[in-house]
């Protein structure tokens, strides 16, 4: 927490629990969803499942909503990423995965699947770029988001070749 900004925005809401019973409790009340889970094993297993992913849909406000979850790494579990990538395409228009430096994790790299309810969402530009590099942080860029979703040809041929 002492290394992220924003988290002191009355735009914020921080729930720390079980995000698939918070969600099972609201509908269409955010426009953004950032899910920070931890692996896919024991009871946060079912944060990467399809009817999470439904939820997190159905918690999005229309027509722009958008969520970014916690995507592993595509050093490491590819197979899994790419069966989340063909179920989220069922669920969502607009599917795409980024991964970023990390050096902390396994691999040195952490990944986000990233979806919206906008159909041809551009996911890998800026939403406005002169806000982007305006922005007061260390690391994010306009460069650095566009950065993120070029990944290595075996990542890219894997993870395109889902529906």
């Amino acid at each position: 927490p002492n290394m992220a900004q924003g988290f002191s925005s009355p735009k914020a809401v921080i729930n720390v629990g079980d995000g698939f019973e918070y969600l099972k409790n609201h509908s269409q009340e955010f426009d953004v969803i950032i899910t920070d889970s931890s692996d896919p094993e024991g009871p946060a297993e079912s944060l990467f499942q399809e009817s999470f992913y439904s939820l997190l849909k159905s918690a999005l406000k229309p027509p722009h909503g958008i969520i970014c979850c916690q995507g592993e790494s595509i050093w490491l579990h590819l197979s899994l990423i790419k069966k989340i990538m063909t179920f989220a395409r069922d669920i969502f228009p607009t599917v795409a995965y980024a991964f970023a430096s990390t050096p902390t994790y396994p691999s040195g790299t952490i990944g986000f699947l990233i979806c919206s309810l906008e159909k041809d969402k551009k996911l890998n530009e800026p939403v406005d770029e002169k806000i982007a590099d305006q922005l007061d942080t260390r690391f994010y860029t306009a460069d650095i988001h566009r950065a993120a979703f070029a990944l290595p040809a075996f990542a890219r041929k894997e993870l395109n070749n889902t529906k």
